[in-house]
């Protein structure tokens, strides 16, 4: 099960505005305490923040929203976190500021139903994200044998992604992208 973050209705009930952008730092600020406490409720689930009703979005405040929620996570009792309902021009702020924190976050788009990775991206985990993808929940050798790689290469990618919330990993050494993708 998936919790979704509608952030342009916490936008209206946090801020006093008729508009549904995010922008400036204290926007973003507040906006996040908002979807911090809606995660907070959101205990043992995976969760998603969903960008579908929101207009423009400015580094500051996707710096506020994702990338410092991404590096609080810890702190919350979810599983993992999303993005849904992008547009490209939300993809290229989120993007700067995912990659000043050296953070990745898996992100469906409007227009596509394929997930994408955002941030500070290796072209390894790209290629296996993409192979996953494709496969769906597999061992790293079936990976590495598509990508022409060593079984190891493909591992470390996997578990790498795993380790940042872009996949699940599973005891029996499979990996799979899971409810957030």
């Amino acid at each position: 099960m998936s919790a979704v973050i509608h952030l342009e209705r916490l936008l209206h009930e946090t801020i006093a505005t008729p508009y549904s952008d995010l922008v400036t730092r204290p926007t973003g600020a507040a906006v996040r305490q908002r979807v911090f406490d809606a995660l907070r409720e959101a205990a043992g689930q995976d969760a998603q923040l969903d960008f579908s009703a929101v207009g423009l979005v400015d580094f500051s405040c996707a710096d506020e929203v994702v990338a410092k929620l991404l590096n609080q996570l810890a702190q919350l009792p979810i599983l993992r976190l999303g993005l849904r309902g992008l547009r490209e021009d939300h993809a290229e702020a989120i993007e700067n500021a995912l990659h000043c924190h050296g953070l990745a976050v898996v992100a469906l788009f409007a227009d596509s139903p394929r997930p994408r990775l955002l941030g500070r991206v290796p072209d390894d985990w790209r290629e296996v994200f993409a192979v996953l993808g494709d496969l769906g929940r597999t061992a790293p050798p079936p990976v590495a044998e598509r990508l022409a790689w060593p079984a190891a290469r493909a591992h470390d990618a996997l578990a790498a992604l795993a380790q940042r919330g872009c996949l699940l990993a599973h005891p029996d050494d499979t990996y799979e992208l899971g409810a957030v993708a």
